[in-house]
């Protein structure tokens, strides 16, 4: 289950962690995008997680990703550190075990820990979140995966959001930047981020806007989940920036999914995209796991179409002009 070439050093690893060699049990973890190597194991009856890097690169740097990971530690935000190597490539952590999150408990639960999250001493501004995601945008329209009639209202309305939504560094902040449902793990008294391998300086709106994918349904509940990371009733231009960076996102993760789930070959849609709400409540359950070509490419359309949706209407008009007048006068 180890790659041979890795067992001498998570027997390194083990050794000066626990003074053990071998663990008892083990169980490989790792699904969807990240290349990393996951394994739950136990060591003298007590369950612990094991994380080998197998790739770096500028998203997969064990330096920054160990520093986030014990910042995040240090804040009782991450489980407990027991041991990194930066030079193996190797960390162990506490394991949690993880317990059913509802979703209305995750709305009012998350936007505190993303308050702590954000307040944490400045992380590495490794990536430039919205020009890499503009990237993904620009290979997604060359790669031609869907006829140019089905993708042309969307890149127009990528245009725009580029056009207006700030990109300020001095507002960035400390930030996950990966807060799909089996990275915020509640067990029964806390919650707690693990896999810290895209930490970095972000705008604060995307780790919030990627949670509310899945716990936030309506304008209602878009004033209470903001009003309770911000201490107070969201401003017009909260609310803006909130809206627009959900936008973002819908559009990048469409570009990014699409790309990954078609291995760049054009793809042909056909019946109707499943519901969005339904979509993200089965990911957030567990039922869905996206980490088949079809669940890509299907969560692309999902994206797509909410995209679209969200962006013919007056409250985008309304979110561009207050972002924009703000902008003016800042």
């Amino acid at each position: 289950m180890i790659p041979e070439e890795k067992k001498p050093l998570v027997a390194r690893a083990l050794r000066k962690a626990f003074d053990v060699t071998e663990f008892e049990e083990i169980q490989m973890l790792t699904a969807g995008l990240s290349s990393a190597l996951v394994f739950r194991i136990v060591v003298r009856g007590c369950p612990y997680l094991l994380r080998i890097i197998t790739r770096t690169d500028a998203m997969n740097d064990p330096t920054r990703q160990f520093a986030c990971m014990a910042s995040g530690a240090d804040a009782r935000l991450a489980p407990r550190v027991c041991y990194t190597s930066v030079e193996d490539r190797i960390s162990i952590t506490d394991f949690v075990n993880a317990r059913p999150f509802p979703v209305a408990e995750a709305r009012s639960r998350i936007p505190v820990t993303l308050r702590a999250l954000h307040a944490l001493p400045p992380f590495p501004n490794t990536v430039k979140y919205l020009d890499a995601m503009d990237g993904f945008v620009q290979k997604f329209q060359a790669a031609k995966i869907l006829p140019e009639s089905e993708t042309e209202e969307l890149f127009h309305f990528h245009r725009r959001l580029r056009s207006v939504y700030p990109r300020n560094d001095s507002e960035m902040v400390s930030s996950h930047n990966d807060l799909k449902p089996e990275n915020v793990l509640f067990d029964g008294e806390r919650v707690w981020l693990v896999d810290w391998e895209a930490a970095f300086l972000n705008d604060r709106y995307h780790d919030l806007a990627m949670v509310a994918n899945f716990v936030v349904n309506n304008r209602e509940e878009e004033e209470a989940y903001l009003g309770t990371y911000f201490w107070k009733a969201p401003s017009e231009y909260q609310l803006a920036r909130f809206y627009l960076m959900r936008q973002i996102l819908h559009i990048s993760y469409t570009a990014v999914f699409f790309l990954i789930g078609s291995e760049g070959k054009p793809v042909a849609l056909s019946g109707q995209a499943p519901s969005f709400r339904e979509f993200h409540d089965r990911i957030w359950s567990g039922v869905i796991s996206l980490a088949g070509a079809e669940a890509k490419v299907q969560y692309a359309w999902v994206h797509m179409n909410k995209a679209l949706q969200k962006m013919r209407s007056a409250r985008f008009e309304d979110a561009l002009r207050t972002v924009t007048e703000k902008q003016a006068f800042t």
